[in-house]
């Protein structure tokens, strides 16, 4: 029996906000707490920046990789089961973390948990689409990356105030319990699914929506796109840190973590670039807002600390924007199964981070900064290219023509 959707500002629609709000918070602040502490851990287990790096790369690497298995098994068994055990199994992954007796223990954990979080991302944006009423669907979801973007912003900035006055394990221990809270409150607050019905769908159907998807003559650009931008992104968050803490700058663990604030820049674009997109369309935006993100990035290039915040600021600004219209377009371009074309996108997102942002800790040790700034530049111009290519594509549906 199907049941009514459920509309805004319902005491049901309160609580599904507030369960989202939870889990997407929870979900990026246990992912990317590690990120900032990458230097302490280096110093600690006597390890170059690539390999540190790997703390993170392997979690993004192994979430990409259970996209697509938890999307299928959501199916089986469930939309809020899958989230919770994804969200409590992230808390007591993250708490183990900081009881690692070596460095292999802890990627062990670390991979683990990237492959258990997996749950909530593949499976959110479903449940919201399944039990939420189409004209109330927009501020749900909002919802849900505004808790992501602000836990992945918080968490880096935690871990980085809490290690500067204590160590690294007992910031990674503090992000355990603040997950495993944030888990029980989302399972508190979320109610049942009352429109999902449990279905098993063969790899036959996987394969030919896979095979439709990637034969799109645009797709595979936008998803390409997820690659390369998602891979930049992640590694000037990377590996800014110790450019920052060594000399001629000397700034505190606490102090560079704060620059996560720059986040809420990213959390204004993304709607601002929607907006302009619907006016201008993205073919005619996506290009324009990449050029922000590769301008930012040579600035930092500058030895002035004004100037590389300014320019971290622009390429966080144009990174969320650019992020914002591409995944937008996949949407809109996207035909049946939509949520595969979605889970793809997401996949090549997360690959990115881990294969990027790995390859980046070598040019760092190699060249310093202005050898990831060659890097990453030479990726931004392969963007460039891209988006430049996009803007030649023709519409495949109506929904798409409209801008």
């Amino acid at each position: 029996m199907q049941h009514s959707a459920i509309a805004f500002g319902t005491p049901e629609y309160k609580r599904i906000n507030r369960a989202m709000a939870f889990g997407g918070f929870s979900t990026f602040a246990l992912l990317y707490c590690i990120q900032p502490l990458m230097p302490l851990l280096a110093r600690d287990f006597g390890l170059t920046p690539a390999q540190s790096s790997l703390a993170l790369s392997l979690s993004t690497g192994t979430l990409a990789v259970a996209l697509l298995i938890s999307s299928v098994l959501s199916d089986r068994f469930g939309r809020k089961r899958m989230m919770a055990a994804s969200m409590f199994s992230g808390g007591v992954l993250t708490l183990l973390a900081a009881f690692a007796h070596g460095y292999a223990q802890l990627l062990v954990l670390r991979a683990l948990l990237g492959f258990m979080l997996a749950g909530m991302p593949a499976v959110a944006m479903a449940y919201l689409s399944e039990e939420i009423d189409p004209k109330s669907l927009g501020s749900a979801m909002g919802t849900y990356i505004g808790g992501s973007a602000f836990g992945g912003m918080i968490g880096r900035v935690l871990a980085s105030f809490i290690s500067d006055f204590f160590d690294w394990r007992i910031a990674v221990g503090a992000m355990g319990v603040a997950g495993l809270y944030a888990a029980s409150e989302f399972s508190r607050s979320l109610p049942a699914s009352r429109n999902f019905r449990p279905g098993e769908r063969g790899a036959g159907a996987l394969l030919a929506g896979l095979r439709a998807h990637l034969t799109d003559k645009g797709l595979p650009w936008l998803f390409l796109l997820a690659f390369l931008l998602m891979g930049a992104f992640v590694s000037m968050y990377n590996y800014i840190g110790y450019r920052l803490l060594a000399p001629p700058f000397g700034m505190r663990q606490s102090a560079v973590g704060a620059l996560s604030i720059l986040y809420l820049l990213g959390i204004f674009s993304s709607v601002w670039a929607g907006k302009l997109a619907d006016r201008f369309g993205r073919r005619n935006v996506l290009w324009a807002v990449m050029s922000v993100m590769l301008s930012g990035l040579l600035i930092t290039l500058l030895d002035n600390v004004l100037a590389i915040v300014i320019g971290m600021g622009l390429f966080t600004f144009g990174f969320f924007a650019s992020h914002s219209v591409a995944s937008s377009w996949v949407g809109r371009r996207a035909r049946a199964p939509q949520a595969l074309a979605s889970a793809i996108y997401l996949f090549m997102y997360y690959l990115g981070s881990s294969v990027i942002g790995w390859v980046s800790g070598y040019l760092w040790s190699h060249g310093g900064w202005p050898g990831v700034v060659l890097l990453l530049g030479t990726i931004l111009a392969v963007a460039l290219a891209v988006a430049w290519r996009l803007r030649g594509l023709v519409p495949l549906n109506p929904l798409e023509a409209q801008r």
